[in-house]
């Protein structure tokens, strides 16, 4: 009997766009922040991320999309991001 896919790394297939969601404070520091953790793991393009204010304007999300070439670069992206400081929540 056949289960599916063993793990997550299967469930994806590469090369794929990826669209990395991160929640912090406002201002300037955060979307750099953010900008560089993804940069260190593979090119990010500058028109790849989008900022966005919350409803209330406390904080903001940062939305970048990436090319990713496999799943080592997808759990090395976020695991860049949850260093990031100031990060709430992540997607």
């Amino acid at each position: 009997m056949d289960n599916g896919p063993s793990d997550v790394s299967e469930l994806i297939e590469f090369p794929s766009d990826h669209i990395f969601k991160a929640f912090g404070p406002r201002g300037e520091a955060f979307p750099g922040a953010v900008y560089l953790a993804v940069q260190q793991i593979t090119p990010v393009a500058l028109d790849a991320m989008k900022v966005r204010p919350s409803s209330k304007g406390t904080y903001q999300c940062v939305s970048i999309t990436v090319r990713l070439q496999n799943y080592q670069q997808l759990k090395a992206v976020y695991a860049a991001l949850k260093g990031v400081p100031g990060l709430k929540y992540l997607l």
